[in-house]
């Protein structure tokens, strides 16, 4: 209950400070990437398996094609939206899911629902929790897009490597999350202090 007041307080007060910055951003967004939507709006797997539409502002040209990893210094992301990624500005519209209840501030990434079917046994007990903007897992593999493009299979490095260690570590968070370790990540993702994930092997 203490989580989910404070989810949409701070989501609501989020809203409320950021606005020039969101403002400002979708005018870049319509100045610089005229062709395409300012927002970029996906089906994603949240709590209990249920699919919501998740809000961020567009990045990539439209109609690119590409699948669903990010890899950095792809064409179809534009130089604009390099520079909100990077700032992760573009995770900005995502107070609006967290303020209707489809999120949380602290949790695992939500998944298309393609990665979100192939959880078994176990693992699906983290479609128990509300899928957050920041967790564990995306701290560890802040540097994503920066990994896949050192590898020659960036789908293939994505599935069997990355996703699974995702797993791990958000069910991990799911037996031991507490109110005070979700500030602490919070903290750590604005401030920018956590160590990004090295490089693993494939099996």
């Amino acid at each position: 209950m203490l989580k989910y007041v404070f989810d949409r307080t701070m989501a609501f007060a989020g809203l409320l400070v950021f606005w020039p910055v969101l403002l400002v951003v979708a005018i870049l967004i319509k100045i610089r990437m005229p062709d395409g939507p300012v927002i970029f709006r996906q089906r994603r797997v949240g709590r209990y398996g249920k699919i919501f539409t998740m809000y961020k502002f567009r990045t990539m040209i439209v109609d690119h094609g590409g699948s669903n990893v990010s890899v950095a210094g792809e064409n179809r992301i534009t130089p604009l939206g390099h520079v909100l990624r990077k700032y992760k500005l573009d995770e900005l519209p995502e107070l609006w899911n967290v303020l209707i209840g489809d999120m949380s501030f602290v949790g695992p990434r939500p998944d298309v629902p393609g990665y979100a079917d192939a959880l078994e046994g176990e693992a699906r007990d983290v479609l128990r929790l509300r899928p957050g903007i920041t967790g564990p897992a995306s701290l560890k593999y802040a540097n994503e897009e920066e990994i896949l493009a050192l590898v020659d299979d960036p789908q293939r490095y994505n599935d069997e490597v990355i996703f699974p260690d995702k797993v791990r570590i958000n069910l991990e968070y799911y037996h031991n999350h507490t109110f005070m370790g979700d500030l602490r990540l919070i903290f750590a993702t604005i401030f920018r202090s956590y160590e990004s994930a090295e490089l693993p092997k494939l099996k």
